[in-house]
């Protein structure tokens, strides 16, 4: 139902119960089917709420960058894999 459908339940059972004089549509009482809107209206809103603070909070994790090594660079003629041994040693 949503939070907008039980406020507005709410609301119509409040005019139904309250705002009216005349209370007696054929056999209907106005009052008691404002009485039930807004019971309606107010266990949509207490059940919406506590499905909306049930669900699965999703945690969105950055995924750490590999650090650059000096032979990853290309600029220093690294071809983005490790270096061999002899490559290492520059003497």
């Amino acid at each position: 139902m949503g939070i907008g459908g039980s406020i507005l339940l709410i609301v119509v059972g409040a005019i139904l119960t309250f705002g009216l004089d005349d209370t007696d549509l054929g056999p209907f009482n106005l009052d008691t089917i404002g009485w039930i809107f807004q019971i309606a209206g107010l266990f949509g809103l207490v059940l919406t709420l506590y499905f909306w603070n049930t669900r699965r909070r999703t945690v969105v994790r950055q995924v750490p960058r590999r650090r650059r090594r000096w032979h990853d660079d290309p600029a220093v003629g690294g071809r983005g894999h490790r270096a061999s041994p002899h490559l290492l040693s520059r003497t």
